[in-house]
C-alpha cells in the first residue's frame, strides 16, 4: 500500500477544518481515498500560550515553527496554513506552493448590529492590534480588552461576560459552519487583515514531488492577491505590533490594493489604493514606500524597520 500523503496541521477546530479543505481537494484532484491522506495535528507555541497578546510573545512565528519542523525533517509532506498568520519573510528551506481560494475576508461584529450601535464606552475584546487600531479610530470612546484563543474560546469569553462584543474572521466562522455568527463589516468600513480568508499550502521546497502533487489545487487569482499583500507588508516593515490591514482584489488582469496603516490607538493613519498589472511585484512594494515617506513620524516608526 502507497504510503499516506501527511498534512501538517494545528490542531485547533479551525485548523483541522481548513486541513480537511485541504485533504478534500486533493482526493479530487487525484482521485484518492480516504486512507491516502493523514492529519498530522501539531500542537504549535502559539496554541499552547493563550494568557498574553501575540505580539508580547514572539510574533506569528509561534504558530508556524514547529510545523516547519516537521516538514524539514520529513515528517509532513505539507504543512496547512490561515495565510494571515505566516510571517512575511518565510525560510528559504520552505515554499507557500498553492492558496485555496479565497474565502470571505470580511471580519464579523459579535454582540452589535454595528460599529456605530454600540454603546459608549462598550469593551470590545480583541487581541488584534489592527482591528483594536480601527475601531478605535471610528470609535475612540470604546475600550479594548485583551482576547485571545480559539474562535470557541472566545465566544464562550464573550457569552460569560467578558466584553461586550469582538471581531472575528467571517471565513473561519464560515468553515466552523458558524455562518448565522455575527454581523459582516464591509471593507469600506473595517479593511481586513493581509491575507485574512486564504489557506496556504507549504512545502520543503526540495520537495518535488510534494509541489506536483499540491499544483493542481491552487487558486491562482488568490495566490496572486495575497501575493500582493504580502509585498507590501514587507515593503512596510513592522512587527505584530504594526497596525495594518489591506486588500488586494482582482479585476481582470489588474489587482486593485488598499491599504490603511495607523497607530494602535487609531489617532492618525494613511489610506492608499492602487490598480496595477497582476502579478507586477514592484508597485505594492512601491506603495509601502509612498505610505512611509507621508506618514508621520509617529506613524512611519511603527513600521519602518
Amino acid at each position: 500500500m502507497e504510503k499516506p500523503f501527511r498534512i501538517g496541521t494545528r490542531g485547533s477546530p479551525l485548523a483541522l477544518a481548513q486541513a480537511r479543505m485541504v485533504a478534500a481537494a486533493l482526493r479530487a484532484a487525484h482521485g484518492w481515498d480516504e486512507l491516502r491522506i493523514e492529519l498530522v495535528p501539531i500542537t504549535t507555541t502559539g496554541d499552547m500560550i493563550q494568557d498574553r497578546p501575540l505580539f508580547e510573545l514572539g510574533g506569528k512565528a509561534l504558530w508556524t515553527k514547529e510545523l516547519d519542523r516537521a516538514l524539514l525533517d520529513g515528517r509532513t509532506d505539507i504543512s496547512v496554513h490561515s495565510m494571515k498568520d505566516v510571517e512575511t519573510i518565510r525560510p528559504a528551506e520552505l515554499e507557500i506552493v498553492a492558496m485555496l481560494p479565497r474565502a470571505d475576508v470580511r471580519d464579523r461584529l459579535i454582540g452589535a448590529e454595528s460599529i456605530a450601535a454600540l454603546p459608549p464606552g462598550a469593551r470590545i475584546g480583541t487581541s488584534s492590534p489592527r482591528r483594536a487600531a480601527q475601531l478605535l479610530r471610528r470609535r475612540p470612546d470604546l475600550a479594548i480588552v485583551p482576547f485571545r484563543g480559539n474562535v470557541a474560546t472566545r465566544l464562550a469569553k464573550l457569552e460569560r461576560g467578558d466584553a461586550d462584543a469582538t471581531l472575528l474572521a467571517g471565513a473561519g466562522l464560515d468553515r466552523l459552519g458558524q455562518a448565522e455568527v455575527g454581523t459582516p463589516i464591509e471593507t469600506d468600513e473595517l479593511l481586513p487583515a493581509p491575507s485574512q480568508g486564504a489557506i496556504g499550502i507549504e512545502i520543503a521546497a526540495a520537495n518535488d514531488e510534494a509541489r506536483r502533487l499540491a499544483a493542481p489545487i491552487g487558486h491562482s487569482v488568490t495566490q496572486l492577491c495575497v501575493a500582493a499583500e504580502r509585498r507590501l507588508l514587507e515593503g512596510l516593515g513592522g512587527t505584530c505590533r504594526s497596525p495594518v490591514a489591506a486588500l488586494a482584489c482582482a479585476e481582470a488582469e489588474l489587482i486593485r490594493l488598499k491599504v490603511e496603516i495607523l497607530t494602535p490607538d487609531g489617532s492618525d493613519a494613511e489610506q492608499a489604493e492602487i490598480l496595477f498589472p497582476a502579478g507586477d511585484e514592484q508597485p505594492p512594494a512601491d506603495l509601502a514606500r509612498q505610505l512611509l515617506e507621508r506618514a508621520s513620524p509617529t506613524l512611519r516608526a511603527l513600521f519602518a524597520q
